[in-house]
């Protein structure tokens, strides 16, 4: 199978990044450098770079520790609004206690947390509060006056002046935050500014994985960028800064692109030159040298087209993306050829809530189907019935076949399936008493001290891993929790598995 093949190379990319970042690091007495993207569990580049590591940008980072700090940025109004981190169904504000925590497992810690824009909101005060409780740094900064049309003022003790400066001691400062928009820029420049004011010649750099500045402008990573933050209608463009100060094509997005002339104003007001003509020159990103075949990476990122897609689709049935961001969405994946049946699950997942509903082992008038791809291709498929969801059908089924069980072994005995029955309908008052995926993986775990058939199956879950997945529904809470924890790729048609509105 394709989808196997290794298509990026992560030792040639840390070879190319880590002496891309310290030849930066040579020109100035201190580098800010900002990191786009998610620094850890960058799981869309796993997905459209075939052999990316997803933790690789930390490997680098620790290569780089002994002259390297990190300040960690979020923005109040996500705080505000418990905006959700999707891949780890995590508010912001928790993932960015979650990355505290995983940057000291790796050996770095972080000097500093930065609330950016803040204007005295509640939760951003309780997050403040939790964290100086617990011994991290919190600084808060507020919205920068003058920003983005008064250079003179932005650039003044009312502007950058009036944030309080961040100490730091080592000649690379990482700032990097949970998401797009969590002023990572603002700190980074606002630093540079007291930096100068203290003598030190200081400097700025971004380091974003995407798009790829040396692949093509249509080349379908850089396309999967796009469909990757169709909310925030992000456009690639060739940059024109650069192609007229060197002659030479590079790809760069729109953001960026419109932001260039007015940083660089704000760089030589800061500093008294700039050493950068384009945004691209901003950029030490090198994620290019690190792809070894143009072919996979080219057709995993049209999957990953199509899972966004997929994505789109069920925010806007569940009220949180807009109608012209699902049609800009599949504009994306009509534009590179593709539509939703590509992906190799869709088809026989509708397959199986059709024979749920030929057959009538659906539960409660619904009837759902599930489908992943194993690591050799082979499709299994899955129902619900009034005993279990779509999804634990699915697993278990996938299981059985890996642990080269009979395909009607029972591996949940009938007086726990009737326990938990009890449970959920006379004493815990549900509605739904099938089992989803979670409480599926915990009575397939009980099962397997007495069982030694559910211990096999107990022991393959950990191949599912990064499979694909397709529900013909958007999953119950317990079976989105359940096969995000199994780290497969989930898509699922944007149609609910109830009629009820609340799902517990």
């Amino acid at each position: 199978m394709l989808a196997d093949k290794i298509g990026f190379d992560n030792e040639k990319y840390l070879e190319e990044q880590t002496s891309a970042i310290l030849e930066r690091v040579g020109k100035f007495s201190k580098l800010y450098l900002e990191f786009g993207g998610k620094i850890m569990f960058d799981y869309h580049a796993m997905r459209v770079l075939p052999g990316f590591d997803p933790n690789v940008k930390m490997r680098l980072l620790q290569r780089l520790k002994d002259q390297a700090e990190v300040v960690l940025c979020i923005y109040a109004g996500d705080i505000e609004r418990k905006k959700m981190r999707a891949d780890f169904g995590i508010t912001y504000d928790a993932d960015a206690m979650k990355t505290i925590d995983d940057f000291k497992e790796w050996g770095i810690d972080i000097a500093a947390v930065v609330i950016t824009r803040f204007q005295n909101q509640p939760a951003a005060q309780l997050f403040k509060n939790k964290l100086e409780r617990r011994g991290v740094r919190v600084y808060t900064h507020k919205i920068t006056k003058g920003y983005p049309t008064d250079v003179d003022l932005i650039v003044s003790d009312e502007g950058y002046g009036a944030n309080e400066y961040i100490p730091t001691s080592k000649p690379i400062v990482v700032v990097t935050g949970p998401g797009p928009g969590s002023g990572k820029l603002a700190t980074c420049l606002g630093q540079l500014y007291h930096e100068y004011r203290r003598g030190v010649k200081a400097g700025y750099a971004k380091f974003e994985t995407f798009p790829i500045w040396n692949l093509p402008l249509l080349h379908k990573v850089n396309v999967a960028y796009e469909a990757a933050t169709v909310d925030l209608k992000d456009v690639n463009m060739i940059d024109p800064h650069h192609l007229a100060a060197y002659g030479e094509v590079a790809v760069n997005y729109n953001r960026d692109i419109e932001a260039f002339p007015l940083l660089r104003r704000i760089l030589e007001k800061i500093t008294g030159s700039s050493i950068y003509q384009s945004p691209t020159d901003m950029g030490v990103n090198r994620a290019g040298y690190g792809i070894t075949n143009d072919e996979i990476v080219s057709e995993a990122a049209r999957q990953e087209i199509i899972r966004r897609y997929f994505r789109c689709s069920c925010e806007y049935a569940g009220g949180v993306a807009e109608l012209d961001t699902l049609h800009a969405a599949e504009l994306i994946m009509k534009n590179i050829g593709a539509n939703a049946e590509d992906r190799r699950v869709v088809l026989p997942a509708r397959e199986a809530a059709a024979t749920a509903h030929a057959t009538g082992k659906g539960n409660e008038g619904t009837f759902c189907g599930a489908a992943i791809e194993l690591r050799d291709g082979t499709i299994v498929t899955g129902e619900n019935s009034h005993l279990m969801h779509a999804a634990s059908s699915l697993v278990m089924n996938a299981t059985k076949l890996l642990a080269g069980l009979p395909e009607n072994l029972h591996l949940l005995p009938q007086n726990m399936l009737d326990s938990l029955s009890h449970l959920k309908k006379n004493i815990l008052r549900r509605r739904m008493i099938s089992l989803d995926l979670e409480e599926t993986l915990i009575a397939l775990s009980i099962s397997a001290t007495s069982n030694p058939a559910a211990q096999m199956a107990l022991g393959k879950l950990r191949d599912l891993e990064n499979c694909e997945v397709h529900l013909t529904h958007i999953p119950t809470p317990g079976d989105e929790a359940g096969l995000r924890k199994l780290g497969v790729n989930l898509t699922c048609d944007a149609e609910f598995s109830s009629k009820s509105l609340f799902m517990s």
